[in-house]
């Protein structure tokens, strides 16, 4: 089965900082510490030893002991700086600072786990980003919801049951009305509720930063399969798409963030990936084009035959044109 090569140079990349920390080490005791074989370890070192930095000079490349390696060890003499981590320069730092201060914008204040997650994030990157974090920049991101919104309507939710809000209108006006609770969900600017309203007899959403108070009633939610279904198949969550695909489309597995990679005996690879946007699984697989072999579900094939059918067509209107 061949290796993705996002997985090869991870261990690459990890077998330098290891020979650093165990100079010496027999070739056995690396493949056993890299769950791998002997001979993938010899190979990995004879990849790294024609490997290095710009210029490409006996002195630019990584370099280990012949004498050591003859006799099953492994001595690394020269790693030209690979074994050691990689330093943020100041615009990678920042932007990941400005990322994560968006984000915790975003964060209700009733998820309390992944606003811990998120603050210990910052100040990790804040400690090795050094004197750049203190440049000031201020991020303004979604209206933040009330402390515990967010959490009331989530344990509504897991319980089935109805809630009753005090919400303000965009118009600035203020009601009360009880709600059934369908889901919670985002825009990447601000978070809202999904319900079915009981004053309104409908589904509306309802802004959280909006709500003045939530509170939890003894009556069960009554099921509202209707809104449901409003949601395509293609939204949160995804949609699950198997493509059979040659040896030589692999680079999908590689570059496209996939569930399974399945290796298949006649060379070929299956690959299942969830799609959360059609049209970008469609210009996917239009992309590949004849290398597509199969594709399942069979309507997202029949799909993206159709739009490669309109675009010859619209192709052939454009030929015959006086």
């Amino acid at each position: 089965m061949a290796e993705p090569t996002a997985e090869r140079l991870t261990r690459l990349l990890s077998l330098m900082t290891y020979l650093r920390d165990n100079p010496g080490a027999p070739v056995p005791s690396v493949a056993a510490h890299f769950g791998t074989t002997e001979a993938q370890v010899l190979a990995d070192v004879n990849l790294l030893w024609v490997t290095g930095t710009p210029g490409y000079l006996p002195d630019d490349l990584i370099d280990f002991s012949a004498d050591a390696l003859d006799h099953g060890e492994i001595v690394l003499t020269q790693a030209r700086g690979m074994d050691r981590p990689l330093r943020l320069s100041t615009s990678e730092a920042m932007s990941l600072l400005v990322g994560l201060r968006a984000l915790a914008e975003l964060v209700p204040d009733g998820l309390g786990a992944a606003q811990t997650a998120l603050a210990s994030a910052t100040e990790k990157l804040l400690a090795a980003a050094g004197r750049v974090a203190d440049a000031p920049v201020e991020v303004t991101g979604g209206a933040r919801a009330p402390a515990g919104t967010a959490e009331t309507l989530r344990d509504a939710l897991a319980r089935g049951r109805r809630v009753r809000l005090r919400y303000v209108s965009a118009a600035d006006v203020v009601t009360e009305r009880d709600v059934d609770p369908v889901e919670l969900r985002t825009d990447g600017a601000s978070w809202s509720l999904r319900a079915w309203c009981h004053r309104a007899g409908a589904s509306r959403t309802f802004r959280l930063d909006r709500i003045l108070d939530a509170r939890i009633l003894d009556d069960a939610a009554a099921p509202h399969p209707e809104m449901t279904a409003e949601v395509p198949a293609w939204d949160v969550g995804g949609r699950e798409v198997v493509l059979h695909l040659p040896s030589q489309a692999r680079w999908v597995a590689e570059h496209t963030p996939v569930e399974e990679v399945t290796d298949l005996d006649d060379g070929t690879l299956r690959v299942r990936l969830r799609a959360v946007d059609p049209a970008w699984t469609a210009n996917l697989l239009l992309s590949l084009g004849e290398s597509v072999l199969a594709v399942e579900p069979a309507d997202v094939a029949g799909e993206v035959a159709g739009r490669a059918r309109a675009a010859l067509d619209a192709y052939e209107r454009l030929s015959s044109a006086p």
